[in-house]
């Protein structure tokens, strides 16, 4: 592939709550235009836990720069993480609602692709390659990013025959990084199913709190993970791998917990020779270690 034609895009999952990239007292509402001016990319979650009004996904398309990217999070009633009954008199009235709403910052040209994240319990079964297959039908028009949580995915018998259909289907690998914590987490599978772009979602490595969700601080805990410099090299080589096979890699650092998410994405950046954001100058000392 032509050296001109890859691209590396780094960001971050949410842009609310990194605080070390803002200037003190920035508002709120504030915060999006200050996070476009660091990064290119950002992974919209809040999608997830309710679906945002079209209107709302203009007006973010709108304070950001022209060339700014968002992957949207798909609503957790779409992907069976839902408890309990979803705000929608059924699944299609559901998917509409997520479809104009995503179709307004796919009209901006700011929409690079909807996530679809599968929770623990979605393995590897017949009726769940069907929802895949009618989700990506219900989703036509979108491109769509696919992850899995449930190791069955990629056990060695199947890793090839789950790649193969993802090809077939159109849905962008997403890539993860995440603790090695029985079937309910994945390997780090450095295959591309598309030529044009894949997604890496660094979740960070605690083992010890990867299964925490029973707890009521299990957000803190489970994201709670600060990447060393011999493990964001070791992330350097395998985009560089990745990039043989595909043009464009976004890169998501979801290691929020603990506040490390921005730190080590500006780390990666620097090590991919990247244009690094400008910090506030009260934040500088925290990056330069």
């Amino acid at each position: 592939m032509d050296e001109e034609q890859r691209k590396v895009f780094v960001g971050l999952s949410g842009w609310g709550d990194h605080d070390d990239i803002y200037p003190k007292g920035t508002k709120a509402a504030d915060k999006l235009k200050v996070y476009g001016g660091h990064f290119p990319i950002v992974e919209l979650d809040s999608s997830f836990y309710a679906i945002p009004s079209p209107e709302r996904m203009q007006k973010w398309c709108e304070q950001t720069p022209e060339d700014f990217g968002f992957i949207v999070k798909a609503y957790q009633g779409m992907t069976g993480h839902a408890r309990g009954k979803i705000p929608f008199p059924d699944t299609k009235a559901m998917f509409k609602a997520f479809r104009e709403s995503a179709q307004a910052m796919k009209e901006a040209g700011k929409l690079k692709a909807v996530l679809f994240q599968y929770p623990p319990w979605f393995g590897c079964e017949r009726k769940n390659v069907e929802i895949l297959r009618r989700t990506r039908e219900w989703m036509d028009g979108f491109s769509l990013a696919l992850e899995f949580r449930h190791r069955s995915w990629f056990d060695e018998s199947m890793v090839d025959k789950t790649l193969d259909f993802m090809r077939e289907e159109g849905w962008i690998h997403s890539i993860c990084d995440e603790p090695q914590a029985g079937e309910g987490s994945i390997p780090t599978i450095l295959k591309p199913t598309r030529e044009d772009c894949t997604l890496v979602r660094l979740h960070g490595r605690n083992a010890s709190g990867w299964h925490s969700s029973g707890q009521p601080n299990w957000r803190e805990v489970r994201y709670l993970y600060r990447y060393n410099e011999h493990e964001l090299l070791e992330w350097k080589r395998n985009i560089d791998k990745l990039l043989e096979s595909t043009r464009n890699c976004w890169v998501i650092f979801n290691n929020n917990s603990g506040g490390d998410a921005a730190d080590n994405a500006i780390q990666l950046m620097n090590l991919l020779n990247l244009d690094v954001p400008e910090m506030p100058p009260d934040q500088l000392s925290l990056f330069s270690e």
